[in-house]
C-alpha cells in the first residue's frame, strides 16, 4: 500500500507510513462507505447512459417525423 502523501510503500494494513510518520490507518467503516459510494456511482452513471439512449432514440424519431 502506498502513503497518499508521500508515495512511499508500505505494508498491507501499516498504521504508520515507514516515508513520512503520518498516520495512514483507514478505519474499516471509512472503507465500506466508500465501496457503497462507488457502487452508487456505477448505477448512476448506468441510469444516466440509460436516459441518454432514450433521449437519443426520441430525437431520431422526431427528426424522421420533421422529413
Amino acid at each position: 500500500m502506498n502513503c497518499p502523501f508521500c508515495m512511499s510503500g508500505n505494508c498491507e494494513g501499516a498504521l504508520v507510513c515507514i516515508g513520512c510518520a503520518r498516520d495512514i490507518a483507514v478505519p474499516e467503516s471509512l472503507i465500506v462507505e466508500r465501496d457503497n459510494l462507488v457502487r452508487k456511482r456505477e448505477q448512476i452513471r448506468a441510469e444516466l447512459q440509460e436516459a441518454r439512449r432514450e433521449l437519443d432514440a426520441i430525437s431520431k424519431r422526431r427528426q424522421r417525423r420533421q422529413h
